[in-house]
């Protein structure tokens, strides 16, 4: 069958089984609501966990900053992209949370695809939870090493793998917190196991960074946990940090190392100084405002306590991200059509973003939702047509 025929028959079959994706064009700054069709709903999908990615410090820090150094670094970072503002950041980045030294990747997919590739060789071993992120995944599927999966969060599991691994080089990677699930990765366990084997530890922090420990640095800090002494930490920048871009933290014989062979690092564009700017400022009011990350906490635990009391379908989450598992992905759809048409943005999650069987709404919680908010959604969640859905999964 000619190619072009293929991909006709792709889509059929993927709209047959509901899970064809569309993008919906939102036609505001992102925030607490968002207009979609000249419709205004309540943003319950973004990651703006801290509602920085429309503050005006990050504003004001990017705008001045393209007034100076213009729109684009012009170059890869060991050409002459990588600027003193560049440099600034990743000064601050390690500083904050507590490592020897960062540096700043243009993505979170770049940065996760650079370690397997400058560590690891033929004949070693990259160890991944099964539920990690699709760039952990494709980072230990491109590089050389064999690639084995344990149980999720199963750090026994994962001991028993690496205790009978006769690989030279070792590398197990994680998510810090689950971005399908909700759910944290058990670090102490992991880390006592990794030192135990001599196993190098990635932990990709997307979603913990920003919001999670003491001081807003992560998961990592959260468990007490050193960045460094063999444990790497990823931070994407535009979650929590509401700008662009990731960075990765650790001591300085890792991060030295990347620099001079990771090739999703060494063959891109740097980040506009712009964006380095906005970072900076993104941390800033991350120390200057704990606040933010009081409210956000205090929202969880509203959301969590409510639809206990409802019963869903929930998975067990005490961060940002709540699932509520659906089952098949025309049962989600069905969902989230119900939400919208309360005012309410929640898109359905289907495979092969999770896998078959669980399909879910995704819900996400923000500093920024009041509880008036928060009310609409348990309101909605708690109707006979949405509990009707549920049931129908459990």
């Amino acid at each position: 069958m000619p190619w072009r025929e293929q991909l006709i028959q792709q889509h059929r079959n993927r709209v047959t089984a509901k899970i064809w994706r569309e993008r919906q064009a939102t036609q505001n700054a992102v925030g607490r609501e968002l207009i979609v069709k000249g419709k205004t709903y309540l943003n319950f999908c973004s990651n703006d966990y801290l509602g920085l990615a429309n503050h005006p410090a990050l504003s004001t820090a990017a705008i001045e900053t393209t007034r100076e150094r213009g729109t684009g670094s012009a170059a890869s970072h060991l050409i002459c992209g990588h600027q003193e503002i560049h440099q600034e950041l990743e000064n601050k980045l390690a500083a904050f949370v507590g490592a020897e030294k960062a540096m700043v990747f243009s993505t979170g997919y770049m940065a996760n695809l650079s370690v397997p590739q400058t560590f690891l060789e033929r004949g070693d071993l990259v160890l991944q939870d099964r539920l990690n992120h699709a760039s952990l995944i494709d980072a230990g599927r491109f590089c050389e090493a064999n690639l084995k999966r344990y149980r999720h969060l199963d750090s026994g599991h994962a001991q028993t793998i690496l205790l009978k691994s006769n690989a030279n080089k070792k590398l197990l990677t994680t998510d810090g917190v689950f971005s399908m699930d909700g759910d944290q990765a058990p670090l102490h366990e992991l880390t006592k196991i990794c030192r135990q084997t001599e196993t190098l530890l990635l932990v990709d922090d997307a979603h913990g960074f920003g919001v999670l420990g003491k001081t807003g640095a992560g998961s990592l800090e959260q468990h007490e946990i050193r960045v460094g002494n063999g444990v790497l930490m990823l931070g994407t920048l535009g979650k929590a940090a509401g700008s662009f871009g990731a960075f990765i933290a650790g001591d300085a014989v890792y991060i030295d190392s990347l620099i001079q062979h990771a090739r999703s690092y060494i063959y891109t564009t740097a980040l506009p100084p712009s964006i380095a700017a906005a970072t900076l400022a993104a941390i800033e009011i991350f120390q200057s405002e704990p606040e933010r990350r009081e409210k956000l906490n205090s929202n969880i635990e509203y959301f969590r306590q409510a639809i206990d009391n409802l019963h869903l379908n929930a998975l067990d989450s005490k961060t940002a991200i709540q699932p509520i598992l659906l089952g098949d992905s025309e049962t989600a759809l069905r969902a989230t059509k119900l939400l919208q048409q309360q005012g309410l943005w929640i898109t359905a999650i289907r495979p092969p973003t999770v896998p078959t069987g669980t399909a879910r709404i995704r819900i996400t919680i923000s500093s920024e939702h009041r509880q008036s908010d928060l009310d609409q959604l348990i309101e909605a969640l708690s109707s006979d047509a949405m509990r009707t859905l549920t049931e129908t999964a459990q």
